[in-house]
């Protein structure tokens, strides 16, 4: 009956590959009205006057007065209104509400809005307001540098990244039993939770479901609540159910991307390519609210200083305001970022010594036994060298780096990692929970966690059946809802499998001792109903300073090593990739199939930011909105993988799981240009455009 290691078939597919599963804007209810955010047109000002060009009757309108409780959408920091009272700080911001019965009719409705114009800031740098600072330092960095042979120094910029999930942002927010329950396309429930009671009041009946999910990346992390407040301040006011499902140009211009960055290294070395001191600078681009951006910043500082050891480190990192639209949680979560900067730095540094980029990172690589920037001891499910070393066996790298050179081909790799949970104490503090109900032909997994296209009801079942040690197709996975679920923390993070998945483990184990040698259909008609509730126990040894960014920063890392081959042509400059070789190491892969999936998109996600997806922002708003003019790759883009999962147990995993899902972002992107840097030319950003690579060529 073992199920964990195969790849049986997904919970979610057949529905989904009948069209029987129904997203949120395949539901219509009786009476039902559509809903419309009105948005600002200028980056910084306040309004002044608001006049409505069409007739009134027919229409809801809600404005900051009828907000019944803050107007705040409540998730770290509390510093983004739901709706606008005077002052806007973004292009797009929302400042009015109207709903309708008649689509076509909301839509033409024309709300005219005059405004005292202020000067906007569009540059993280001459920002004088921080959302977050964060210094790591670890030994005497100064020192080091002052001693060391050589010095390298580097600036790399990384741009937005949109998320293009294949469904936009949409919710229901229905009346019903004296509240308000909405449905809608997201990652986080319990967050969408939380902001509707800081909104009506805690007091208020609220309920929230997550409706079948057509992707995420994190762009349904955070950016839902605020979606779910304005379709419920519309139901409230209106007393009917109202449906607001933004299209992809609304969706672009409006909602959240990857933090633009600007990361600055300078590196000390003995002469035979020993790193001794690492400074790092990191700038990141918050937009016009803190949304998640301290939260960005702090793992992108983590990671900053790569898998290496360093005996002297200093991390210096700093999320800044802007006016242009808030930026959130991405696939990677500002690692990204910092590990582009990094990978890219390390071939600029093994050319200044004459060293292979292999061996560099040879002597360096961290393992078993050394120390994070933060201070934290590796354990003995460290994998930086076996990545390394398979993908250069793999590839013949070093035999194919010679025979490129001085033709139109290059190749260049990255090497990785990434923390798996929330940083520090910080899944300590979440104190998620699973609940595991025993059903009359099996188990029911009662959590938060949602399916977003990433396997989470399989692999979850996957779990459950062989640690209670029933048939797969015996557990049943009920969709998240708030009033009858477990809340076991947001789908982020790489911790839905390695956090959730364990606690899944532990209340299937627990019930399996509890029915003993009966079977679920026994158990239950001689008992009646069993559940089973267990919350997350982080490890004991884990020690964290929040303040000091000292310690274990996460439980366990995952590990990879990609290989890029591509070609240019020497006329237009562009690049195609033509081979990626991808090797990951997180654990042991619980449904390999799925896992095979996750790395392969994350990859192709990866190339897309290294390559083509350019978010051009003109006067603080996003200019090319549309999938015509910001570009994504398609099949024809994608070039022969070859995917390679090595398995290094983790104890404190499901059956010695890891997480997976934002290692795969990590390496695409600082590979590319690595191997755009073996073709001779000096690129430190992304995308690496025709226009850029030129630009480059000529300098």
């Amino acid at each position: 009956m073992a199920s964990v290691g195969t790849s049986v078939s997904r919970k979610d597919g057949l529905g989904k590959a009948t069209g029987r599963t129904k997203y949120a804007d395949d539901i219509v209810l009786p009476g039902m009205l559509y809903g419309r955010t009105v948005r600002s047109t200028i980056a910084r000002g306040t309004v002044r006057d608001i006049r409505f060009g069409f007739d009134t009757a027919g229409f809801t309108i809600v404005d900051y007065r009828d907000i019944p409780g803050r107007n705040v959408v409540a998730l770290i920091d509390d510093d983004q209104p739901f709706l606008v009272e005077r002052t806007v700080n973004h292009v797009a911001e929302p400042i009015l509400l109207l709903a309708h019965e008649n689509r076509d009719m909301l839509l033409a409705a024309t709300v005219d809005i005059t405004y005292d114009v202020d000067e906007p800031n569009y540059d993280p740098s001459l920002s004088t307001h921080s959302f977050k600072d964060v210094d790591i330092v670890k030994g005497d960095v100064d020192d080091a540098l002052a001693r060391a042979d050589v010095v390298v120094e580097g600036t790399y910029r990384t741009g937005h990244q949109e998320h293009v999930y294949i469904e936009t942002n949409g919710v229901i927010a229905v009346p019903e039993d004296g509240g308000i329950t909405v449905h809608g396309s997201l990652q986080c429930p319990f967050y969408a939770l939380k902001a509707l009671k800081s909104l009506f009041g805690a007091e208020s009946t609220l309920r929230v479901v997550q409706t079948e999910t057509g992707g995420g990346f994190g762009g349904k992390e955070e950016y839902p609540s605020m979606l779910a407040g304005h379709a419920a301040l519309l139901a409230r006011k209106s007393g009917r159910p109202v449906k607001i499902i933004y299209d992809r140009v609304e969706d672009m211009v409006a909602t959240t991307k990857r933090h633009p960055s600007v990361v600055t290294h300078r590196t000390g070395l003995t002469r035979d390519g020993r790193i001794v001191a690492m400074s790092v600078d990191v700038l990141m681009d918050g937009g016009a609210y803190s949304t998640l951006s301290g939260v960005v910043l702090s793992r992108g500082c983590i990671h900053a200083a790569g898998p290496y050891r360093c005996d002297h480190t200093r991390i210096a990192g700093r999320v800044m305001m802007t006016n242009t639209p808030p930026n959130g949680a991405f696939r990677g979560f500002g690692a990204p970022q910092t590990e582009f900067a990094v990978e890219v730095h390390m071939d600029r540094i093994a050319e200044s010594l004459g060293m292979d980029p292999v061996t560099l990172r040879e002597i360096n690589a961290l393992e078993p036994g050394d120390r994070t920037a933060t201070g934290q001891l590796l354990r003995s499910d460290a994998s930086a060298r076996a990545c390394l070393d398979e993908a250069v066996r793999r590839t013949d790298f070093r035999r194919k780096r010679e025979a490129y050179r001085g033709t139109n081909r290059g190749i260049g790799l990255a090497l990785f990692y990434h923390g798996a949970g929330f940083t520090g104490a910080g899944e300590e503090r979440l104190k998620s929970r699973a609940r595991l109900d025993l059903t009359p032909t099996g188990a029911r997994i009662m959590v938060a966690s949602t399916e977003i296209g990433q396997g989470t009801r399989t692999m979850h079942a996957q779990i459950v059946a062989d640690a209670l040690g029933i048939p797969y197709e015996s557990v049943e996975v009920a969709q998240p809802d708030t009033s009858l679920v477990a809340d076991s923390g947001p789908t982020v993070a790489s911790r839905t499998c390695m956090v959730v998945g364990k606690i899944l483990e532990r209340c299937a184990q627990e019930m399996r001792q509890t029915i003993g040698t009966m079977t679920p259909a026994e158990y239950h008609r001689a008992n009646g109903p069993l559940s089973v509730v267990i919350e997350h126990v982080p490890p004991d040894w884990i020690r964290w300073n929040d303040d000091t960014y000292q310690g274990d920063a996460y439980p366990t890392y995952a590990w990879g090593c990609d290989v890029v081959e591509v070609e240019m042509d020497a006329d237009t400059y562009e690049v195609r990739p033509t081979h990626v070789t991808a090797v990951q190491e997180f654990g042991r892969p619980i449904h390999p199939a799925l896992a095979r999936g996750q790395i392969e998109g994350g990859t192709v996600q990866g190339l897309g930011y290294a390559l083509i997806e350019r978010v051009v922002m003109k006067d603080g708003a996003m200019a090319n909105p549309t999938l015509t003019n910001y570009t994504i790759p398609t099949t024809l883009d994608t070039p022969e993988m070859d995917i390679v999962m090595l398995e290094n147990h983790y104890d404190g995993g499901p059956f010695g799981a890891k997480g997976l899902g934002e290692l795969p972002m990590d390496g695409p992107a600082p590979a590319v240009v690595n191997a755009i840097r073996h073709l001779g030319l000096d690129l430190r950003e992304i995308p690496a455009t025709p226009e850029t690579l030129s630009t480059c060529a000529s300098r």
